[in-house]
């Protein structure tokens, strides 16, 4: 008899100790987490580029960041409704872009990154 208590005692013990520090656990690792910063965007996406005078007939002369020439391509594609109905991402030439995606009337929105980078300085 006096084992049987003695051991029911040590489980009931176990079974405290071990709830307390899971409780502790968790509230500690919540105290420790550290907060995630802001993303910076990265410095050579941010750089200003001179597009070259075919680019320039869409998105203007000015030196500007990559996202910002891809955003007004973008706005300009839709715009005009360049973009293929049932596939829209491929877009389809105007006159203007044909010279900018070197005379191809259909390019793929990936491919159309790659052509146009070749447009930048």
């Amino acid at each position: 008899m006096f084992r049987s208590e003695n051991t029911r005692d040590r489980v009931h013990l176990r079974a405290t100790i071990s709830q307390q520090f899971a409780f502790t656990g968790d509230a500690m690792a919540k105290k420790t987490a550290k907060k995630k910063s802001a993303r910076k965007p990265s410095a050579a996406f941010m750089k200003p580029m001179t597009p070259s005078p075919a680019l320039a007939e869409v998105v203007g002369t000015k030196p500007i960041p990559r996202t910002e020439i891809t955003k007004r391509l973008w706005a300009y594609i839709k715009k005009n409704k360049l973009q293929d109905a049932k596939n829209k991402r491929m877009i389809k030439a105007d006159a203007s872009l044909k010279t900018v995606f070197g005379g191809k009337s259909s390019v793929n929105m990936f491919e159309m990154t790659k052509l146009v980078n070749k447009h930048l300085k």
